[in-house]
């Protein structure tokens, strides 16, 4: 089931998203407040994907940046950010549905996500969203170098 995140789904989601900083170290640098970063100032609205009373799931939907909503050469409704899919619930479209929800509430969206992170990349193409350039963040990937993002665009 996904469903709105609640105040009360923080504890749990901070447990989801340390797993799945174990398995792919996202975020690469743990947080030393993960309900924090997983509530950035820019966060609208953010989904859980919840199973057997478990968070399996989260995204989150942010205000779009102005020079990515000029980049993009259309008005762009929002950001998915802090999507992730604990490793136990992979593999059965779950990462799809959390991007759906969010796709039902608003649209079109942009994403930006490392190119560390090779599944999710495959996922986004695969799922029709369109690449609209790369840049180099300000913080630092697993190898300790500005990380590369690739930025994109929802069909």
């Amino acid at each position: 089931m996904i469903r709105p995140r609640t105040g009360a789904d923080l504890d749990a989601c901070v447990q989801a998203l340390a797993e799945v900083h174990a398995a792919d170290r996202y975020p690469v640098d743990w947080p030393d407040t993960p309900a924090r970063w997983l509530t950035p100032a820019d966060l609208v609205r953010a989904w859980v994907a919840v199973e057997d009373g478990r968070v399996t799931g989260h995204v989150g939907l942010a205000e779009v940046e102005p020079d990515v909503a000029v980049s993009a050469g259309m008005s762009v409704a929002g950001a998915v950010t802090r999507l992730f899919v604990v490793p136990g619930a992979r593999g059965g479209g779950l990462a799809a549905r959390l991007l759906d929800a969010v796709l039902a509430e608003v649209s079109p969206l942009t994403l930006e996500v490392s190119d560390e992170g090779r599944a999710a990349i495959a996922l986004y193409e695969r799922h029709g969203w369109r690449h609209l350039g790369s840049t180099r963040a300000r913080w630092l990937n697993a190898a300790r170098e500005p990380a590369l993002l690739h930025h994109y665009l929802s069909p």
